[in-house]
């Protein structure tokens, strides 16, 4: 679970005479007793850029025992004014670690808005982690500056405009200020701003091609007007007319596509294949039968990444498998060669009697330890089983972990509940590892009751591999007493706990959700009442038993409301029982449930029931001691109303 930093708005206190700063004045009821408290004092000041706060708790530090963070903390809190001189110097004195790392990732940033671009070359390749897509964007932007073709990187970088930041605002920018981008890119990035919603995006992009904000927000947010009057003779008129057929879209498909069809002959040939893939794609993410005809009408279109998955995944909903193979061939290598485009591909050459060319596709991924993995496997006509336990770790193994520093400080911050930092350095540590000291490492992890540590750092192993840690089974009892009295199978209860906490025990999503079967409060209510727990408290969602005892209630309720199927249950589950029902609705003919699965429309709980029913599948082998099929799992889901009424259950949706 990632650390969350409450940066509320701190008004100006005062308090016994004196003015305090907002670190002061939000530290003002707790007592630093120790050393931790007073670190703890020190990063909340630094994330409040309190640099006068900071300088005092770290006065206070001077014989801390990870003094690497104190200076970090303390240069953090001021990271803006800091000069180059200060980050070198930091830098130079932690060199090689994890924190070091952070701080050039801070310092690079600080370098890419300056435009100081000489320093940003010298210390870029050195940035370890490199995980900053705004980074990347100044990495391009600073070789673009020095007049080195980089479009096609630039491209690749814009694709999502969530992850765009000021780096690749910066970006595009200058390249298209520049002649290195042209307009009509500029214009796709605008439908892909209209197709995401993104509004700020577009507003940006409207400057570069001298669009009035006014223009851009009323195709936004008014798309009805300009569907009233239709695009004028000019480009920007045009292209304005397209935004807001997407706007309009994502509403109703149907109403767009009346509109395209009734100004058609003011676009270009082009611009017309455009705007049938907008309307598509909405489409398709309401799993829309017209979304393949959609489809067709936009042969040509420059598409966006998601366009070019559900132009796919509206054809498998049809198991029109003709179309699934030219929708794939068709995408780009770096989305074609992902594994569930690899097996769905395999998929359709099979249905066409390619067998040849499917094995193959099937045998590249079928040794991976995922969703389409364990398909591919059984496509190759075998079972998903075990692999053999290795070698277990042995105590000198693991006395000489123990003794890593970067693990201890990791295992340090986990006890004071600061997950970033424990995280930071445990990854740090073991990107210098094999394989077996991996292992090792995982293991330290079970013995410090880190669970979710120890799946996350044994899923990294390849060629050996523990399955006993990559899929423990901690709370034998009490998962054992529950499923049993409800029928439930324990195999996908364990599966969907280690999707949904990996085993924390106090996990408690952004949006509320606690303990290990990330139970909403709404929820926690219903089912206690449901099932007679006249005394239920909110605090006891974390007891353990408490909170098995209402996950595995409700999951059993979702099972029995959706026809027992785990697919539908697991989404439910995830994303409240409302939306699977009106998925499974808009079938038209009975699916497999991998191709359900594939086909839901939020990526989320897309994500979410892949991964619950591939655990599930793990588990169910390790508890059985055989070999299991993913595919009977997942079943077929067929196109029916259901018994309950929809106010039956409560919406437990995470998001």
């Amino acid at each position: 679970m990632a650390v969350k930093f409450w940066l509320s708005a701190l008004s100006v206190t005062m308090l016994a005479g004196f003015h305090m700063s907002a670190a002061q004045a939000a530290t003002s009821n707790k007592t630093l007793v120790n050393d931790d408290d007073r670190l703890m004092a020190l990063r909340e000041a630094a994330f409040h850029d309190d640099s006068q706060s900071a300088d005092q708790y770290a006065a206070q530090l001077g014989n801390y025992d990870i003094p690497s963070y104190v200076d970090y903390y303390r240069l953090r809190a001021r990271m803006a004014k800091a000069s180059n001189a200060e980050y070198r110097e930091f830098i130079q004195k932690y060199e090689g670690s994890a924190i070091a790392d952070r701080a050039r990732n801070d310092w690079l940033l600080m370098l890419g808005r300056r435009g100081e671009w000489d320093l940003f070359d010298q210390q870029y390749p050195q940035f370890v982690v490199a995980d900053d897509n705004q980074l990347r964007c100044y990495a391009v932007l600073s070789r673009a500056t020095k007049l080195q073709k980089v479009a096609q990187d630039a491209k690749a970088l814009l694709n999502s405009p969530k992850d765009y930041g000021e780096g690749c605002y910066s970006m595009l920018n200058y390249m298209y200020q520049n002649q290195q981008l042209d307009a009509g890119f500029v214009y796709f990035q605008l439908r892909m701003a209209a197709e995401n919603g993104a509004l700020p995006l577009a507003l940006r992009l409207g400057k570069l091609l001298d669009i009035p904000e006014k223009k851009i927000s009323e195709a936004f947010e008014k798309p009805a007007v300009l569907m009233k009057k239709g695009p004028e003779q000019n480009k920007v008129s045009r292209e304005l007319f397209l935004a807001a057929l997407a706007r309009l879209a994502k509403n109703d498909p149907e109403e767009a596509a009346q509109a395209l069809s009734r100004y058609s002959a003011r676009l270009t040939e082009h611009e017309r294949a455009n705007g049938w893939a907008l309307i598509a794609l909405q489409s398709a993410y309401k799993l829309e039968p017209d979304a393949i005809g959609y489809w067709t009408r936009a042969d040509g279109a420059d598409l966006t990444q998601e366009a070019y998955q559900w132009r796919v995944r509206s054809a498998l909903r049809e198991t029109d498998w003709k179309l699934v193979r030219q929708g794939i061939l068709a995408m780009p290598a770096s989305l074609r060669n992902d594994p569930a485009w690899t097996y769905w591909l395999g998929r359709a050459y099979k249905a066409e009697g390619r067998n040849d060319e499917a094995g193959k596709l099937f045998s590249s991924i079928a040794d991976q330890h995922h969703f389409y993995g364990q398909l591919a496997t059984e496509e190759s006509g075998r079972k998903i089983g075990v692999p053999p336990a290795g070698r277990p770790v042995s105590a000198e193994e693991l006395a000489q972990t123990e003794k890593n520093p970067g693990l201890q400080r990791a295992l340090r911050f986990y006890s004071m509940n600061l997950r970033t930092e424990g995280t930071r350095e445990w990854n740090w540590e073991l990107r210098r590892m094999t394989e077996r000291q991996i292992l090792v490492a995982a293991e330290l992890a079970r013995q410090n009751q880190l669970l979710d540590r120890m799946v996350n750092t044994s899923d990294r192993t390849r060629g050996e591999t523990d399955f006993g840690q990559r899929f423990p089974t901690p709370f034998s009892d009490s998962m054992y007493r529950m499923t049993s009295s409800l029928g439930l199978d324990m195999a996908w209860v364990y599966g969907l706990i280690r999707q949904e906490s990996r085993f924390v025990m106090t996990a408690k999503s952004h949006v509320g959700a606690s303990g290990l079967m990330q139970i909403m409060p709404a929820t926690a209510r219903y089912v206690a009442k449901k099932i007679g727990l006249s005394d239920f408290l909110p605090h006891q969602v974390n007891d353990i038993d408490t909170n098995i005892q209402l996950g595995t209630n409700y999951l059993n309720m979702v099972l029995t409301d959706l026809g027992g199927s785990q697919a539908l249950a697991s989404a439910a589950y995830n994303a409240g029982p409302g939306r699977p029902r009106a998925w499974r609705a808009k079938l038209s003919k009975p699916v497999e449930g991998a191709i359900f699965a594939e086909t839901i429309p939020f990526q989320e709980t897309r994500g979410y029931v892949k991964n619950v029913l591939s655990n599930a599948t793990y588990y169910a082998a390790i508890l059985e001691k055989k070999p299991q099929s993913l595919k009977a799992r997942l079943g077929v889901v067929v196109p029916k109303g259901m018994s309950a009424s929809d106010a039956d259950l409560p919406d437990d949706r995470k998001f």
